[in-house]
């Protein structure tokens, strides 16, 4: 198994992993075109991170890297993890997380974050099973403005 950040050219491979989300997340939304995709992985604040195995993906995640008026050092919010559920439980998402860390270390980040859900008890229980620093209980609240996403 390789993890491998995604060059802007690596649409394909990008969505492989949204199709695992998918699966994963239950969700039903439509994947957005090669266009879109293309403008997210050319995106210096959005970084895409995959597990293959024999070239095939079979997990990965999603950040983007948020600049802060305090300080300098960016910080990075991990937005969807996810493993295909015929490999799940085997370290590929612990692998991922060790992987986003050490890049983050490497290119100044001042910290990673991730959230779950209080009732998404395998979430809430993988991150707790990873080398993360703190853990913090946080109220979620969203504003929605009607048509596409």
């Amino acid at each position: 198994m390789e993890i491998k950040k995604l060059n802007y050219d690596e649409i394909s491979h990008f969505k492989d992993l949204i199709e695992i989300f998918k699966s994963v997340f239950e969700n039903e939304e439509q994947i957005s075109d090669d266009e879109q995709l293309g403008k997210l992985l050319s995106d210096p604040s959005f970084v895409v991170f995959v597990a293959r195995l024999d070239s095939k993906v079979i997990g990965g995640l999603t950040m983007y890297i948020l600049h802060r008026y305090y300080g300098t050092k960016p910080v990075a919010y991990i937005y969807d993890v996810g493993i295909s559920p015929d490999f799940q439980g085997q370290g590929i998402g612990k692998s991922l997380i060790a992987e986003v860390c050490k890049y983050c270390k490497n290119n100044g980040f001042a910290d990673a974050y991730v959230e779950a859900e209080t009732d998404d008890i395998d979430a809430v229980n993988f991150y707790r099973k990873t080398k993360f620093s703190t853990e913090m209980n946080a109220i979620h609240f969203t504003y929605t403005f009607g048509g596409e996403n």
